[in-house]
């Protein structure tokens, strides 16, 4: 009787294995063969002694193990074939396509799931079966073949051969696990007719020999006996990170007006930016001071002109629309030219613009603003593309990158990925989904994290960011002549960069020298008392000035005008402590001139108590900060340039200038001071007392005793007589005072811009006509420009190469950009000289009077939720000014530079050097591994997995031998395998492939709570879906309600939407569809197969692929 093998009671295994062990050789004949099934019967294969073919049979030849694979069709194949007319007959070519078809269905074999050591050891050893011939694989072409038979042919008379004969594959399934049914063949006759029938297939013409192809691709594979070299799994990590880089660059064609303006990195920058425009409605031009974000903003403008047909709305500071209005002239760009000062009384009735670029975009930090509120209203309601340009994306707080993304993006818009960091940080997904109710891929999320790795994720997606030491190191020629690098445009023209210098300025700082007038004003009598005002015109809203008595009651406006003040109390106390320091910092005829307005605007308020008039507050007050942002540093409102001393004085310019602004009193907000007590009259009046003590020790000042401004004329007149210089202040007041200090000396050939002058840009032209392609008559060029910060952004000045600055920003992001000016694309000189002014014996005057400072409005909040308006990015240090430190104001490094380029470079730079790696690489196959050696602070062995979902997300984990995530920064991890083609391969530590299983699988678990994506609010897909799930939900149960309908909902969710579905229902949804006409429309398109892109490969498991892993080795 035969043994019935159904997996069950009997196991085929267990029974094919002990046949095999008393056997001399083996024929298989199976309909699939998986090559990591092999392990089953591995070990007993290499036992087996060999033996030749019965006598009747005409071949020799010596076998081991034979197996014939049989073509496999799927069913619909199978049918379409049975009912065909045509029978295609086979030849050659056939055979050898049908061939190469089953060659590729085993290269993927070996790249789906992960790889284990088990796997490993048996692929090697059927790939060493395979070579020595011990195993033989034919491939049976002439007709498909379903059989499964396994022939054991032994020594024993009685018995030589025992078949197999059922359902089984050569698989893991197959021989091991239930629904399968197989049999023994121990009866002689019958199995030598198996025999015979084996025989009959392995000699036909169309059984073709595929074992040196079978050993070739396993030797080509992950589980190859060589060692891959560490430096080609860098450079396929590197290659995979670029894809969307290569896709923009390959995607996209310049316009031809700027194929011979742009420099090759420029270039890049367009194509890239493109893909990211494109696909996502939204990118960051964000590369640094200096490398062309203008031109590249333009050229990518005009791309999506020419491509797609859009006009742009080009949104920038007021200084800079006459600049960009040049450039949309120069290259023929339709588009128009905004201030941002004008966003909230233009935009709501502009018509629509396609495409927005919102320049100096980082000042759109503030989400709770008007002009922010009405710019991205403007951007959500006409659904248009955007390109924000900054040097500085972020300055304090990442939240200044969100709100910039939000300007474009949904807060529901689904990121498809997550801030895994932070995530991991506070216990995993079930407490955050627990502590926070947002979508954990949405912006909201990320703004929770305060990981740098989570944002670096986020702005890969949107960020084009490229440093000058980048783009040194991998666009830059070398000049061996000059030894020095340069940029070479499509002309031939060179660029090369220069090297920044900070120099020093010194003059003589003696507070024991009477005469010395700033010495005097930075006494301690002076600090302190700043430092004591209690500064009661910031501090409205505060509680102890409320007048608990009211004779009148309190109207609503005034109400919600005191709870504004009192939320912006704190914040403006700090500002207007900080303002007055920077001030004395700047120039004392400066700080003068500012103390005194302040004790004016004590005394308008102290002459409104008196007479029981209102407060002006608004604008002027409240408003402050905000409007900071947007204008020239200094923010005084009147152009009273007299310094008073008296208070006789003071009350009667206070009663001019109360009329004056009452006048005008529309552009204020307005609150009566009967509400208010006495103790905020007692404050100003006391504030005012403090502050006309200090302005008695400079009312004699005169500026021929200003010893840094005579230093300042001594540079100009005779170390650098001849040379354009531009001289940087924070204040328009020192701007204005250093001016008319300098043409009372009779110096020719200055000027002086603010954020007061209507047009910088023509300033910016006269001062620097050759960068700017302007031709000026000589009589008319400005020689030494003095301006404030109105032109540290945006402007060409490169005719210069020194730079002065009278004071010093607090953050050195302030000097670096300053330097950004003159060191720009297209500068001359091979040095640019950067001066800052500092006392000879008093710097540690500065660095105690700013450390006081910033102690102090800790201390008290006055910072809190504005720190970066008054400590922006990393502070100056001033000792390394004062020593002249070298590269003290070049920029960071690149790991700001943002992904895609970073790693495109890696991989350009690659196959520059190599050619033939730009083959190599995209042709090693998936699953590949290689290891090398871990860094020096690497504490414990690792593995870094790279895979990519089925939504062509890519994501990456690093995972060290106690199985805790190191991390899955895409920048750390390519930090972490960076190598060299002569780094040597290591042998892999044995937990590697159990590590990539690990990391494998916290990325499926992330992949799967990622869910449906129906892209913007604005899109057909949202709209639709959101529409009909509530139009089934309010209707259910009723006949409306149909199982077509759910499906078609479903499928709205579930899968991309077609362009004709999209094109339909946007159409439909603007002609004011109803919910009843929309879920009949849908379940039309789906049975007409034109709602959904369901594609044929949907059955498939939708894992994440691995495309390559490192190990780190220590030990």
């Amino acid at each position: 009787m035969p043994t019935i093998f159904d997996n069950i009671e009997k196991h085929l295994e267990e029974g094919l294995n002990k046949t095999l062990e008393k056997s001399l050789r083996a024929d298989f004949c199976i309909g699939y063969f998986n090559l990591r099934g092999w392990q089953k019967v591995a070990s007993v294969i290499d036992k087996l002694p060999g033996g030749h073919l019965p006598e009747e049979f005409d071949d020799e030849s010596k076998y081991h193990c034979r197996v014939l694979i049989g073509m496999q069709r799927l069913p619909e194949e199978e049918i379409r074939d049975f009912f065909s007319s045509e029978k295609r007959a086979l030849d050659n070519n056939i055979a050898l396509e049908l061939k190469k078809k089953i060659a590729k269905e085993f290269k993927e074999q070996l790249i789906i799931g992960n790889p284990t050591n088990q796997d490993e050891i048996s692929l090697k050893k059927l790939s060493k079966q395979l070579r020595e011939k011990r195993v033989v694989v034919k491939l049976h072409l002439k007709h498909t073949l379903h059989a499964k038979l396994y022939l054991a042919h032994r020594e024993d008379y009685n018995s030589p051969t025992i078949g197999f004969v059922g359902s089984s594959n050569l698989t893991f399934a197959g021989i091991t696990k239930q629904g399968e049914l197989n049999v023994d063949v121990v009866e002689g006759d019958a199995a030598k007719k198996l025999s015979k029938w084996y025989q009959d297939r392995w000699e036909d013409r169309w059984s073709i020999d595929i074992t040196e192809e079978l050993a070739q691709i396993i030797d080509e594979s992950w589980a190859t006996e060589k060692l891959y070299s560490p430096y080609h799994v860098y450079l396929k990590i590197a290659y995979h990170l670029s894809r969307e880089a290569r896709a923009g660059i390959s995607e996209f064609q310049l316009p031809k007006v700027f194929e011979k303006s742009l420099l090759p990195y420029q270039q890049s920058a367009v194509k890239v930016a493109a893909h990211h425009l494109h696909h996502r409605g939204g990118v960051i031009i964000g590369d640094v001071v200096g490398l062309g974000k203008t031109i590249t903003a333009t050229a990518l403008a005009k791309m999506f002109e020419d491509d797609f047909f859009l006009e742009t709305l080009i949104i920038c500071p007021k200084n800079l629309v006459e600049m960009w209005r040049d450039y949309a002239h120069k290259y023929q760009l339709r588009a128009k030219v905004i201030s941002v000062t004008q966003a909230q009384t233009k935009l709501a009735n502009e018509r629509r613009y396609r495409l927005i670029i919102v320049d100096e975009s980082h000042n759109l930090r503030n989400r709770d603003g008007k002009r922010y509120r009405a710019i991205q209203e403007y951007i959500h309601l006409n659904d248009s593309k955007v390109i924000l340009l900054t040097a500085t994306p972020y300055n304090k707080t990442y939240l200044d990158l969100s709100n910039q993304l939000r300007l474009f993006l949904d807060e529901e818009y689904n990121l498809g990925i997550s801030p895994e960091q932070y995530i991991e940080s506070i216990g995993g997904r079930v407490h955050f989904l627990a502590n926070h109710q947002v979508s954990e891929t949405s912006i909201p999320a990320f703004e929770k994290s305060p990981f740098s790795d989570d944002w670096a994720e986020l702005m890969r997606l949107f960020l084009v960011r490229r440093t000058r030491s980048f783009i040194k190191s991998n666009y830059a020629i070398d000049d061996p002549e000059m030894g020095r690098k340069y940029l070479e445009f499509p002309d031939g023209t060179r660029s090369y960069f220069p090297d920044r210098l900070p120099k020093k300025v010194e003059y003589v700082f003696d507070p024991k020298d009477p005469k010395d007038q700033y010495a005097q004003l930075y006494s301690n009598k002076v600090v302190d008392a700043i430092d004591d005002l209690i500064l009661p015109r910031y501090g409205l809203g505060q509680e102890g000035y409320e007048n608990k008595k009211p004779t009148i009651e309190i109207s609503k406006e005034e109400i919600i005008i005191k709870e504004n003040l009192g939320r912006a109390g704190t914040r403006l106390i700090g500002f207007a402590r900080t303002n007055l320091f920077k001030r004395l910092e700047s120039s004392g005829y400066s700080f003068l001139l500012s103390i005194s307005r302040h004790i004016l605007r004590n005394y308008l308020f102290i002459y409104a108590i008196e007479n029981d008039l209102p407060f002006p507050v608004g604008k002027q007050e409240a408003g402050l900060i905000d409007d900071f942002m947007y204008s020239d540093s200094d923010n005084e409102d009147d152009d009273n340039t007299e310094i008073l001393t008296t208070q006789k004085q003071y009350l009667e310019r206070a009663e001019k200038y109360y009329d004056s602004l009452f006048a005008k009193k529309s552009k204020y907000q307005w609150i009566r001071s009967q509400l208010f007590n006495e103790k905020l009259k007692n404050d100003l009046i006391g504030d005012s007392k403090e502050l006309m003590s200090v302005l008695k020790l400079g009312k004699d000042w005169h500026q021929e005793n200003d010893r840094q401004l005579n230093a300042l004329y001594n540079l100009v007149t005779k170390k650098h007589k001849d040379e354009k210089i531009l001289i940087f202040t924070q204040f328009s007041d020192t701007a204005n005072y250093l001016y008319q200090s300098l043409k009372k000396r009779c110096l020719d050939k200055v000027e002086c811009v603010t954020g007061a002058n209507e047009n910088p840009t023509a300033f910016a032209h006269r001062f620097s006509p050759r960068s700017n392609e302007k031709d000026i008559p000589k009589g008319q060029e400005i020689r030494v420009l003095i301006t404030t910060d109105v032109l540290s952004e945006g402007q060409n000045l490169q005719d210069a190469h020194i730079v002065l600055n009278f004071d010093l920003p607090w953050a050195i992001i302030r000097l670096i950009q300053r330097a950004g000016r003159v060191d720009r694309i297209g500068q001359k000189h091979h040095e640019i000289l950067c001066y800052s002014f500092l006392p000879e014996d008093g710097i540690e005057n500065i660095i105690n009077l700013r450390g006081r400072l910033s102690q102090r409005i800790r201390e008290n909040a006055e910072t809190v939720g504005s720190d970066e308006v008054f400590f922006e990015g990393d502070p100056v240090n001033i000792a390394d000014l004062y020593n002249e430190k070298s590269g003290l104001l070049d920029e960071e490094e690149d790991i700001e530079v943002d992904l895609a380029s970073y790693a495109y470079q890696i991989w350009k730079n690659a196959i520059d050097a190599e050619p033939e790696l730009a083959k190599t690489i995209p042709d090693l196959p998936d699953v590949i591994y290689a290891t090398k050696k871990g860094s020096e602070d690497q504490k414990l062995n690792g593995s870094i997995v790279y895979t990519k979902t089925h939504n062509e997300n890519d994501i990456l984990a690093w995972v060290d031998e106690k199985y805790k995530i190191v991390t899955q920064s895409q920048f750390q991890i390519l930090k972490a395998v960076k190598c060299g083609p002569d780094v040597e391969p290591l042998e892999r530590f044995e937990k590697h492939h159990e590590l990539v299983k690990f990391g494998l699988n916290h990325i499926k678990e992330t992949e799967a709570k990622v869910g449906g994506q129906l892209g913007k609010k604005t899109g057909a897909r949202y709209r639709a879906y959101n529409r009909l799930e509530r139009y089934a939900s309010q209707n259910e149960g009723t006949l409306w309600i149909t199982e077509e309908l759910k499906r078609a909902i479903q499928d709205i969710y579930d899968y991309p939407m077609r362009e004709f579905a999209r094109e339909t229902i946007n159409r439909q949804l603007k002609t004011g569809i109803t919910d009843e006409e929309l879920a009949n429309l849908v379940v039309s398109l789906r049975e007409d197969v034109k709602l959904s892109l369901i594609g044929d490969d949907d059955s498939k498991q939708k894992e994440p692929q691995i495309i390559c892993s490192m190990g780190l080795k220590i030990k």
